[in-house]
Parts: C-alpha cells; structure tokens; sequence
C-alpha cells in the first residue's frame, strides 16, 4: 500500500503533509551576538543597549555586511521531504548535512512524497502509484535474492521520503531561503524553506524580518 502525503494549499506554498521541520540547536542571544561580533569591526560597545542590536542588525543588512551574520548558526531536522527535495538541499556547499543512508537504512517500507500536480489528475496518478509499487516489489525482490541494501537501492524512486539534518550559519540561511522560496523554486523545497523561515524569525527575528 503506497503511502502518500497528503495535500492543500496555504498561500502560496503547496503544503506537503508528510515533511516536518524540527529547529535542533541555534545560537543562544543570536542576534546579541552578532551585534558584539559586528561593533568589534568599529569599537563601538558604548552604543549598545536593550534594543540597539535590532538597530544593528537593519543597518548591516541594508549596507551588505552580511558576513556579521555568520557568527550565530542554527541546525534542522527535516523529515518527510523526498529525495527530490534532499538532492536540491545539499547544493548549498556553505551548509553542513547529515542524510539519511539508503545504503545502511532498509527501505523495504519506504514512503514516499506525490507532487499536486499528479495527485491531482487520475491518470497521472495511476502512472505513478503503479512504478512505485513495482519499485517496492523489486527492491524486496533483490533484497529476497541477498543483493545488498546499497545495490537494491538501485530501483528506489526520487519519490521516497527521506531525513535530514541540515546546520548552517544565518547568512547562509538567508541565502537559502531567499533562493529557495522564490516565485520559480520547485514547490517542495519552497514549502520546506518556508517552514523554516517561520522558525527561524521566532528565534532571530531581526535577521529575517525583511524575508517574512
């Protein structure tokens, strides 16, 4: 039986009801930090005071000094994203990843993510179900004949559903995001994003205002 997320829509974004964003760590008073790091280039500690980070921080960001940025981090679990999503996540060589291995995982139960497009027309959607079932037929076909997890993986469709624990600093997150949940950006990974996003402007909300 496959197992499918299940979509509607929010705005902009296509929800994908099987992904989920767990923000893990981030750097405690991020954006206090960054303000310490930032006032070090001008020996400026006089100016702070409750609020001057958030004041700080605007004029870095407008003025392009978005190295100060990297000073504060954050790391995400995400589940439930395919490996569609996965395979375009980990282009961004300034972040740090840690996958979920189908080559010591076994995936005989594998899920997997449908795009709207396809679960919204029943042809399409036939297509598809039956290659995923003939993917999971052969995978436990291969894995009953003794071939190994990371040559039976072989058959295993980008559909399949995938974790992964992504760290990057909070200029590279903004970098992500800015590329990632654009108009034009594939609609899995701009929902993902997009999640993060929401996340990340509780946690460091100065760094992300102009993005929300």
């Amino acid at each position: 039986m496959d197992k499918p997320g299940k979509y509607g829509t929010t705005g902009d974004f296509t929800v994908n009801d099987t992904a989920k964003v767990e923000l893990l760590a981030i750097t405690p008073n991020a954006e206090r930090l960054i303000e310490e790091a930032g006032r070090t280039c001008y020996l400026s500690f006089d100016k702070m005071g409750e609020d001057s980070h958030k004041r700080f921080i605007r004029m870095i960001i407008k003025n392009g000094h978005h190295s100060v940025l990297e000073h504060a981090c954050a790391t995400f679990r995400i589940t439930g994203g395919s490996r569609s999503f996965t395979h375009q996540i980990v282009r961004h060589r300034m972040a740090s990843f840690s996958q979920q291995s189908q080559r010591y995982v076994d995936e005989h139960d594998f899920h997997i993510v449908t795009p709207p497009s396809i679960q919204g027309n029943p042809e399409a959607l036939k297509v598809f179900n039956e290659l995923i079932n003939k993917s999971r037929e052969a995978y436990a076909k291969l894995k009953g004949m003794e071939i190994r997890k990371e040559d039976a993986r072989f058959v295993l469709p980008n559909a399949v559903t995938s974790e992964i624990v992504v760290s990057a600093n909070l200029r590279e997150w903004r970098h992500i995001i800015e590329m990632r949940t654009e108009k034009n950006a594939q609609w899995e990974i701009r929902e993902i994003c997009g999640r993060i996003l929401k996340e990340l402007a509780q946690h460091a909300p100065t760094v992300f205002e102009d993005l929300v």
